[in-house]
């Protein structure tokens, strides 16, 4: 029983750690059921996420300083969207006044989503990681990563061999957390590949919601490519490495 117990306290903070992931899939849900008046679906999005952002700031769920890191992942994400989405990856095809390069603004907010759930989980559960590598390794891999989602249409896809140095970097890492006062612990990089799946998970959810399309979901929905979890599980890296080496160099919670 004391290990359900403890099951059922670290379901219940992480879930608070999802909550604006949460809100986004209830937006997609709801504007996808019900056509809102004045604006395309993809501006009431825009609209609604912001408004959630600002009452998590007002209401004290999320600091100034993790709205920094908020809106980078935002800036990020937006930057790897246009790119994408001109490389025909995926699309949206909806209508929207706040589209910029056939890509509406509202997409920032689901990388957003991302790094909110890492600083929330990371001040929730008391995160602390255990033989952090030196930063002349993390740094230069993040940046390695992250250029290799934009690279690899142009050259060699490098994932694979990333992935076998974040094994061999992270071999000896550990992440550590809170639970009603118990310490646990998880490999780093297992850590990596469970956000990762269920990012995924999440990805499914919000291609049949209509967040956005990909090409083989232009007739019919279907489920996304399982090796998709290769590209989130990288995102999920480089997300986790900013949020990591923000909070070493300030030395204190974000």
């Amino acid at each position: 029983m004391g290990a359900i117990k403890q099951l059922i306290r670290f379901g219940w903070e992480e879930a608070w750690s999802c909550l604006f992931a949460v809100a986004i899939f209830a937006s997609l849900a709801i504007t996808q059921l019900m056509t809102l008046p004045f604006l395309p679906r993809y501006d009431w999005l825009l609209i609604i996420f912001i408004l959630m952002q600002v009452w998590m700031i007002r209401s004290g769920l999320e600091t100034w300083d993790e709205l920094k890191v908020i809106t980078l992942f935002h800036l990020i994400g937006l930057a790897l969207e246009i790119f994408k989405v001109h490389m025909g990856s995926w699309s949206y095809p909806e209508e929207g006044y706040s589209k910029i390069f056939g890509v509406p603004l509202y997409s920032g907010f689901m990388y957003a989503s991302v790094a909110s759930y890492l600083c929330q989980s990371w001040r929730r559960l008391k995160v602390d990681l255990v033989r952090w590598p030196s930063s002349l390794a993390v740094v230069p891999l993040a940046i390695a990563i992250y250029l290799n989602f934009f690279t690899h249409h142009y050259w060699i896809d490098v994932r694979y061999w990333l992935a076998w140095l974040v094994i061999i970097i992270f071999w000896k890492s550990w992440v550590t957390y809170e639970v009603n006062g118990i310490r646990y612990r998880m490999p780093l990089a297992l850590s990596f590949m469970l956000i990762g799946f269920f990012i995924w998970v999440a990805e499914n959810i919000s291609t049949y919601l209509g967040a956005w399309e990909y090409p083989n979901q232009a007739e019919t929905w279907s489920l996304v490519h399982l090796g998709k979890v290769s590209s989130w599980v990288l995102l999920v890296i480089v997300s986790f490495l900013i949020v990591a080496t923000l909070k070493r160099m300030k030395g204190r919670c974000i």
